[in-house]
């Protein structure tokens, strides 16, 4: 099993990567988060970004698992799949989409808890993309909550129900004015549950080993990205599941021993969603300008993105821990025409200290910049690493030597083969 993982904040190009790799690959099998996930894909001039659909759903013959370690939510399941066949008629997920039994479901209550402890002042605002997923997922700790495999349990319906009145019950005590009506998102929760028992929902676990045995090749797809996972990230400001290497074992019950490949995405520069530490954010014309150039608004949400210059110790840290053998670099073609870019090569602390690797951040270090000469290139028409300028050829052979991993993609553009194999 090979794994791509994000490195930094999220949105870094996973869904493009595994769009262009799942080819080679039978099944690609998502293993953590919900629909606060969103991978962009170009095909044939049009864009689509998918939620819970794992990226190999436009390769005829992959499979796409949506594995235990997520939580899927009907309604958003229900119009992701109307919205995908709008996009590409010729697409059958119900043939090409297998559900574990074990993914948790997330209520339509529970993105309206996350409305409110949102927009409450009692509760630490996150910055989170109120879907619910948060909810969801403590609800599972909690032991509170309903798995897809109940969707067909005889008193399914009185138990959901009961979770769907004590959740609406809870709110309007919180003082929240409930909108829409209690009937009304329960009758859309159960339309979309008949909507799902259309495909296949099965042991995922028993089906990706036994799929390992007979020599088939699964590619694992994470959403968000390391620096938001909710151990190892910069907690509170990070999303609810394990975003990393080790996270797609456990969220798709596979031996460590199976892991293969392990692709990390970033980009040239950094990004980040919501709230928390940002050491090396710009808040000039720069990043401005930055952001528009490199459309660098939520797939999700269309929130604007913070931007900040490339971070060595938090990406030395995703390395570390993810234990990546290649990087996929992304976005170098936004910083095109910089006369000079940065890279954070240290944190300076309060006591005057340097941290090189770190996964703790806060408000109080500075970044300590490396700056480098830019670069000028026609991407567009570019089929090889050997017609970068040097430049960026520095610029990757820098990064190569601090991180001790090769670049092996390099993403010149938004396009879905604006890529080039480096190695």
């Amino acid at each position: 099993m090979d794994i791509v993982l994000g490195l930094q904040w999220g949105d870094e190009g996973k869904g493009k990567f595994i769009d262009l790799i799942s080819e080679n690959y039978d099944i690609t099998a998502r293993f953590n988060g919900g629909a606060n996930a969103g991978h962009s894909i170009e095909r044939n001039g049009k864009r689509i970004t998918l939620k819970m659909i794992p990226s190999g759903i436009f390769m005829k013959e992959v499979q796409n698992v949506i594995g235990t370690g997520t939580v899927l939510d009907p309604v958003s399941f229900k119009k992701e799949i109307l919205n995908l066949q709008l996009f590409d008629h010729t697409i059958q997920p119900e043939k090409n989409i297998i559900i574990s039994k074990k993914a948790h479901l997330v209520m339509p209550t529970h993105k309206l808890l996350d409305i409110f402890m949102e927009e409450n002042p009692e509760y630490t605002t996150i910055g989170t993309t109120k879907n619910g997923i948060a909810q969801a997922y403590s609800n599972k700790i909690l032991r509170q909550n309903l798995r897809v495999g109940d969707i067909w349990s005889p008193d399914f319906q009185s138990r959901a129900q009961h979770i769907l009145y004590r959740d609406y019950k809870m709110l309007e005590d919180g003082g929240m004015i409930v909108l829409p009506a209690l009937e009304e998102i329960s009758k859309e929760f159960f339309d979309a549950v008949d909507f799902l028992k259309k495909f296949t929902c099965t042991e995922t676990e028993i089906y990706l080993n036994n799929a390992l045995s007979k020599g088939k090749r699964i590619l694992a797809e994470g959403s968000q990205a390391t620096m938001l996972d909710i151990d190892h990230g910069t907690y509170p400001y990070v999303t609810s599941s394990s975003t990393t290497a080790a996270g797609a074992c456990s969220g798709l019950g596979i031996s460590p021993k199976k892991m293969g490949e392990i692709y990390g995405i970033a980009k040239a520069y950094c990004t980040r969603v919501g709230n928390g530490a940002f050491p090396t954010e710009l808040l000039d014309e720069f990043g401005d300008d930055l952001r528009m150039k490199g459309n660098e608004f939520g797939s999700n949400t269309g929130r604007p993105r913070r931007i900040g210059w490339l971070d060595l110790p938090a990406l030395k840290y995703a390395v570390m821990i993810n234990g990546v053998t290649q990087l996929v670099l992304t976005k170098a073609d936004v910083l095109n025409g910089v006369k000079s870019v940065a890279v954070c090569t240290h944190y300076e602390l309060e006591d005057g200290s340097l941290e090189t690797v770190s996964g703790t951040l806060s408000e109080n270090i500075r970044p300590v910049l490396k700056w480098m000469n830019g670069w000028s290139a026609d991407f567009v028409n570019m089929k090889s690493g050997s017609e970068l300028p040097e430049e960026l050829k520095e610029f990757l052979s820098f990064l190569e030597a601090a991180l001790e991993i090769p670049v092996t993609y390099l993403s010149t553009g938004p396009g879905r083969e604006q890529i080039l194999k480096m190695k």
